[in-house]
């Protein structure tokens, strides 16, 4: 979906069409630039913001890039629009981590020094000021929508934090818990959607706080809410801080600090059959709306697909099979891809012989190349890009896939 954009002038689109091959060339080397010079000047913004582990794995780069050109190819390709649809994905990761209209200002010297330094000589005044503007139409835009959605969670100067007990932990998988909280204090709390997720606040070792998304995979009627928590294990790569720090010392009776609920692919309620698809710990935002779907008596025809490395591995699945068993329209395929296991099919997803509902509404969680392959074995099934919507857990590297 698009909107209609502020006015740019004719001179810098005529610029910002010559200049994006050149600029979208560098565009590594200057996001790496622009977030080296902005921490070294407030590396404040590094304590409860930004998350470390993405820095260091340069994922946020890559997502910064790839938003900052999508949105300069929509104003050179597309006159007049406004591409909403990203734009919203982005707001709302920006207002789970507290971003307000102060930051932009803070922000908006860096990634011009950043061009200048990167690309020399040819940044001549025009070029400046051309990509000054599309950094204005793009921060006003994303400004505008954080207010709204600011406003809808009842907060004020993006203050959506409040402290929450856990009542209970769970022990899912050897490497998956669940912390279901109940909020501290008497005020109101403003309400989760099947699909969204809430951040979650902690105070590091070293004494920097650090800021992670979990969806939320359950609301009680009682309103108490449910994370479901994987220990992120590097490989090759340091451990997830916040994950390993939650396993390691949070358990019941301790609190905690949550944002607002917040993320844009949420459960729509209406009557064309459902396709819910997840991989891995993608599985949380699924499971929340197959539980709403059972509390609310749905009769809609819904269709799970869940892979998972193994039955062991596979969390939240007894949930899972509870909550397909009460809805009287739905049924369930999964595949392990280690073991073979009762009806469960061996290996990665295939939907070879899957009966996809016509008219089918999709809702897809789990790593980005699982969410591609599957979203181009959907688009064979007959089902419409339109209708295909999927969340990303950290930054979207997947911009423009769904446009």
């Amino acid at each position: 979906m698009a909107a209609k954009s502020r006015q740019r002038s004719p001179e810098s689109a005529g610029i910002i069409r010559a200049t994006l091959p050149v600029v979208g060339a560098s565009l590594d080397a200057i996001t790496a630039r622009f977030y080296d010079t902005m921490f070294a000047d407030r590396p404040e913004l590094l304590d409860g913001m930004f998350n470390r582990g993405n820095q260091a794995n340069g994922e946020q780069r890559k997502a910064l890039a790839g938003a900052f050109a999508a949105f300069a190819a929509a104003l050179v390709e597309r006159p007049g629009e406004r591409p909403d649809r990203m734009l919203a994905r982005i707001a709302h990761k920006h207002t789970a981590v507290g971003i307000t209209s102060e930051h932009y200002i803070i922000v908006q010297k860096y990634p011009f020094g950043a061009i200048a330094d990167v690309l020399g000589e040819a940044v001549t005044p025009q070029v400046a000021a051309a990509w000054d503007e599309v950094y204005w139409l793009m921060a006003g835009a994303l400004i505008a929508l954080e207010a709204r959605i600011y406003a809808e969670a009842g907060a004020r100067d993006g203050n959506t934090w409040r402290r929450w007990r856990v009542i209970e932990r769970r022990e899912e998988t050897p490497d998956v818990a669940s912390f279901r909280l109940r909020p501290v204090g008497d005020d109101p709390v403003p309400p989760g959607r099947p699909g969204q997720y809430v951040s979650v606040r902690m105070r590091m070792p070293d004494g920097v706080h650090q800021l992670r998304q979990y969806s939320l995979s359950g609301e009680g009627r009682d309103g108490s809410r449910r994370i479901t928590v994987k220990r992120v294990r590097g490989g090759n790569a340091p451990d997830g801080e916040v994950s390993t720090l939650l396993h390691a010392t949070v358990g019941a009776g301790d609190e905690l600090t949550l944002s607002a609920p917040f993320g844009d692919v949420a459960l729509e309620d209406g009557h064309p059959p459902l396709v819910l698809v997840s991989a891995g710990i993608g599985c949380t935002p699924i499971v929340a709306m197959l539980e709403h779907l059972a509390a609310t008596g749905s009769t809609r025809r819904v269709l799970l697909l869940h892979a998972d490395r193994s039955q062991t591995d596979h969390a939240l699945r007894e949930d899972t099979e509870r909550l397909l068993d009460a809805l009287p329209g739905a049924e369930g395929i999964l595949w392990y891809e280690e073991e073979s296991c009762g009806d469960a099919r061996t290996g990665q997803m295939d939907l070879t012989g899957a009966q996809i509902p016509e008219g089918a509404v999709v809702y897809m969680s789990g790593p980005v190349p699982f969410m591609r392959g599957v979203r181009s074995q959907l688009l064979k099934a007959g089902v419409a890009a339109r209708d295909i919507h999927y969340e990303v857990f950290g930054p979207d590297l997947w911009l423009g896939a769904d446009d």
